[in-house]
């Protein structure tokens, strides 16, 4: 008889679309990686953790819609390969990444230099999902 494949490692919450729910997003995702055996003082936490909490707060800023929240998930892939999503109700609001010298897209400027990869997935009716993945230490220039 063949044998099922475990599914992988899971987090998801829905949270509130403000400023204290983008903070909870991080303290949240490091907490459960902590779990998952990511000591919380290594690169791949450190760089998870800027990378939720600037997924949280772009979502908070520019996917807002009135008594909606958005979602975040984690998906521990393999021991060393986090996917993080973070959903919102916004799908016509994509990401836009600027230049450092502008003050708007900047985040994403930092998920792009801490994530292995990221993108944008429509998330139906309306929304979108923003995700990245951490895992493999990144090598300086």
């Amino acid at each position: 008889m063949p044998q099922s494949a475990t599914p992988a490692p899971q987090f998801t919450q829905l949270l509130s679309a403000t400023r204290r729910g983008a903070r909870l997003a991080r303290l949240l995702a490091v907490e459960q990686i902590a779990q998952w055996g990511w000591p919380p003082d290594s690169e791949r936490a450190e760089a998870a953790a800027v990378v939720v909490a600037e997924l949280a707060a772009n979502a908070v800023r520019h996917g807002r819609l009135p008594g909606r929240g958005f979602r975040l998930s984690l998906v521990l892939l393999l021991a060393s390969r986090l996917r993080i999503e973070v959903t919102d109700p916004r799908g016509d609001r994509l990401p836009v990444v600027s230049g450092v010298a502008d003050e708007r897209g900047r985040g994403l400027v930092i998920v792009d230099a801490l994530a292995d990869g990221w993108g944008v997935l429509p998330y139906p009716p309306s929304g979108k999902t923003v995700w990245a993945e951490v895992g493999s230490a990144r090598q300086g220039p």
